[in-house]
């Protein structure tokens, strides 16, 4: 397998799909199980937004949303082995994309889902977007890549509508670039922030980025799993970065997991 420039394997190529299945059935070989830990955490963070700023339906912007995993678990109730049977089970390959959609919709009909709630996803893969919000599991979608290029009119209306900013895994190939592009959107209005970060990424450059554009940032405890290494060359690579930067990998990194550190932005006061 192909790696990267940060010593992780290349797996651009499920991204890129007009359906889900590559990606969901290479990923469950992997373990990966991120977007099930982060849940929680943006339940209540979504519950403390909606306390502090008095607004009943926030928007919330998933940056990489890919095939909105992160909407079907968060709004609509999903689990990760959910979705893993439902596009990688035994019977994936008899279905057509139209198939696959329909069951989408069926599944978002009849399921209970937090209906007072938006997602909005932006990614650089127009395949996993259309997916997305054709399935249902998106409100509303950004094609963009923000590390190159500034958003248009349209996408810079629709950013600015949003009221929290998540991410389960990519920071790191994302950048305090894109963030910042999100938050001038805004203008004067500053969104909440919740970054799930591979260890392997320091986060420190973007929390200085933030608090520049006046956010403070902490780090909240745990440490959480992502998905194991996919080859010996992988680990050995990744733990060599991770000693680089100066973190302790022994007992995790170690084990054959990557994993995360949840980092969390609000506006200051």
């Amino acid at each position: 397998m192909r790696v990267d420039t940060t010593g992780k394997i290349s797996l651009d190529h499920i991204y890129t799909r007009p359906d889900p299945r590559a990606y969901f059935s290479t990923l469950r070989e992997l373990g990966y199980i991120i977007p099930e830990l982060a849940k929680p955490h943006f339940h209540r963070f979504i519950d403390e937004y909606r306390e502090a700023r008095q607004v009943r339906s926030p928007t919330v912007l998933d940056i990489g949303c890919s095939y909105g995993v992160n909407a079907a678990l968060v709004k609509y109730g999903a689990t990760m082995d959910e979705l893993y049977d439902r596009y990688g089970g035994r019977d994936a390959h008899r279905h057509t994309r139209a198939s696959l959609l329909s069951r989408d919709r069926e599944l978002i009909r009849s399921g209970e889902h937090t209906s007072n709630l938006r997602f909005l996803g932006l990614d650089a893969s127009d395949e996993a977007l259309s997916y997305a919000l054709e399935a249902g599991f998106l409100d509303g979608a950004v094609h963009a890549d923000l590390e190159n290029g500034e958003p248009t009119d349209e996408q810079r209306a629709q950013l600015a509508g949003t009221d929290l900013v998540i991410s389960t895994g990519c920071l790191g190939y994302v950048t305090e670039r894109t963030l910042l592009r999100v938050v001038e959107a805004h203008g004067e209005r500053r969104p909440w922030m919740a970054h799930f970060v591979l260890r392997m990424f320091p986060f420190e450059p973007i929390a200085e980025a933030l608090g520049a554009a006046g956010y403070e940032t902490v780090r909240r405890g745990g440490l959480f799993r992502q998905r194991r290494f996919a080859t010996p060359q992988e680990r050995s690579l990744v733990l060599d970065r991770l000693a680089g930067s100066g973190v302790d990998p022994a007992g995790l990194e170690t084990d054959g997991w990557f994993y995360a550190q949840l980092h969390i932005s609000k506006p200051r006061g």
